[in-house]
């Protein structure tokens, strides 16, 4: 099977996968189809949930009048949508939607819960719905989102729904296990996590989504279970250069672009990517971080803190690390898709989040 590479085709000006805007085209193409499902599940809860979903997915204020928000960027039915119709064509692509938008609810289910857990209060530049709406009710409304998403594979009369619903709940075991074991890493010292750990965790808290995406849409389109297992492959590569660039942005990123304050990672002692690598790095910076996260925040650190994490090699060995798992999910989706005109959509994509700013 041919390797594939980026080169492999010339782009007219403006549609190279590399420039982003073929990534932007694919985004929006999934947000126009799995919008409309999204919507009609959401309005199929109980007022005060349903409240809480639109508000969530900012399709509505606070007080419930409708808004013009950010729903999020449709990553993940993006990737379920394109890998179906890159080997299925548009026929699987079109048959796809609903389990799409399943994704989407699942993913929005673990954002509600991170946002508690987290005590993040700004998500989509505006506060989250823990801090509107209280814990109990933005907890309860997550829930929600997960049986709808379960809700729509059961009613969905593709005979690779109950697969899907399969997999799909397997993978919402795992983001739950990775969750709880980055909870439980904030317990312990800065010392105590290995490299090899918090790249488990993170493989399990967004890699897994991502994998499942894309497998769903294999499966949709019926290709055989080794494309699949490559398309998960892929997508759990992408998904862990994903978590890197995203921890990076975390602690350097602009706040007028993420949407979420800066540093706030490193205020609440969180042992992202960067800080375990720069733990791990034997430098004196790293011994300066390691008094700093042995110590709670102190107002007007951040600075320091965050210089100590780039001198230390954090910021360089994320960023490499986050190019090899590309590499990596780039080799995994040529054995699926070995024809590079084919595999466009995706590598776009792949390019996309591990590209971006915020």
């Amino acid at each position: 099977m041919a390797e594939f590479t980026t080169e492999a085709k010339q782009h007219p000006a403006g549609t190279d996968p590399l420039d982003g805007h073929e990534a932007a085209v694919i985004l929006e193409r999934a947000r126009v189809s799995v919008d409309p499902v999204l919507r009609a599940a959401i309005d199929s809860l109980p007022g005060s949930m349903r409240r809480i979903a639109l508000y969530h997915f900012g399709w509505e204020h606070a007080d419930g009048t409708p808004a013009a928000g950010n729903a999020g960027k449709a990553i993940r039915p993006a990737l379920v949508l394109t890998a179906a119709d890159a080997l299925g064509g548009a026929q699987a692509r079109e048959a796809a939607v609903r389990v799409a938008a399943a994704v989407e609810l699942v993913h929005n289910f673990t954002l509600l819960h991170d946002d508690v857990m987290d005590r993040d209060t700004t998500r989509r530049h505006r506060p989250t719905a823990w801090t509107v709406f209280g814990e109990a009710d933005a907890i309860l409304a997550g829930d929600a989102l997960q049986a709808l998403a379960l809700g729509l594979l059961a009613e969905d009369p593709h005979p690779a729904a109950g697969a899907a619903a399969v997999r799909l709940a397997a993978c919402v075991v795992e983001l739950c296990a990775g969750q709880q074991a980055d909870t439980a890493m904030e317990k312990l010292g800065p010392g105590e996590v290995t490299l090899d750990e918090v790249l488990a965790m993170a493989e399990a808290k967004t890699g897994a989504l991502l994998g499942c995406a894309c497998a769903l849409g294999a499966l949709y389109a019926g290709a055989p279970e080794g494309d699949v297992e490559a398309l998960d492959a892929f997508g759990r590569e992408a998904g862990l250069a994903f978590q890197l660039i995203d921890d990076v942005i975390g602690i350097w990123g602009d706040p007028a672009r993420t949407g979420k304050p800066a540093g706030a990672d490193l205020a609440v002692r969180k042992k992202s990517l960067p800080v375990v690598a720069a733990l791990a790095s034997g430098t004196p910076a790293a011994a300066e971080l390691a008094a700093l996260y042995a110590a709670p925040y102190v107002k007007g650190e951040l600075d320091r803190t965050a210089r100590a994490v780039e001198e230390a090699g954090g910021r360089d060995w994320a960023q490499t690390e986050a190019a090899d798992r590309m590499a990596r999910a780039m080799r995994e989706l040529s054995r699926a898709v070995p024809e590079p005109e084919a595999a466009e959509g995706l590598l776009a994509l792949a390019e996309f989040v591990t590209r971006r700013s915020s």
